[in-house]
């Protein structure tokens, strides 16, 4: 009976792994240049996963979730991590929101299309934003953070676990992650 499966295996690792990959790297991602402009700043992006009007999500839930995700401040990198032994950037999102009962989906390129769309100058604390590998090109989704706050013009704070130093907030307008944001989502 083990003879008979044996072809299996390999060959189910083979097609699970390709599909896997193209899944992965797979993005709705529209360069800049052929976006069509959102209607009103609220363009919907997708659905959100639990009925929470902005409001509510604005006034209860933003200061929860910024609040929980700074506890993570430093937690070390971890692929596929979403603890604080270790934990990559689309876990911190799913931790954060998960813990006060918003659900959020685990994949960043699926954490992009929750939510309405929002353009810069909208940009509020709860907003998600997020990122693509190489600056000034277009590309899947690889990167996201929680905006925690907007403290004027060219200074919007974000939390995120970065590959090299772990869970960490940054600008939004520095140099490295401005060349390479995407969108920024308002998730409910």
């Amino acid at each position: 009976m083990r003879t008979l499966f044996r072809p299996f295996w390999p060959t189910a690792l083979l097609v699970l792994t390709l599909s896997s990959c193209s899944f992965f790297k797979t993005s709705h991602y529209t360069p800049p240049a052929r976006r069509k402009p959102a209607v009103a700043n609220r363009k919907p992006v997708g659905k959100p996963l639990k009925t929470v009007d902005t409001r509510t999500y604005q006034q209860g839930y933003v200061p929860q979730v910024v609040k929980i995700a700074r506890t993570y401040t430093g937690t070390p990198y971890r692929t596929g991590g979403q603890t604080s032994e270790g934990m990559d950037c689309s876990g911190l999102i799913f931790a954060a929101f998960n813990t006060v009962g918003l659900q959020m989906p685990r994949v960043s390129w699926q954490q992009s299309e929750v939510g309405y769309e929002v353009e810069v100058p909208q940009i509020q604390a709860g907003d998600l934003v997020f990122f693509v590998p190489d600056s000034g090109k277009a590309g899947y989704v690889s990167h996201t953070g929680i905006v925690t706050e907007v403290r004027g013009e060219g200074n919007i704070m974000f939390i995120h676990a970065s590959s090299s130093r772990g869970v960490r907030e940054d600008n939004l307008y520095s140099s490295y992650f401005k060349g390479r944001f995407v969108k920024a989502v308002r998730p409910f």
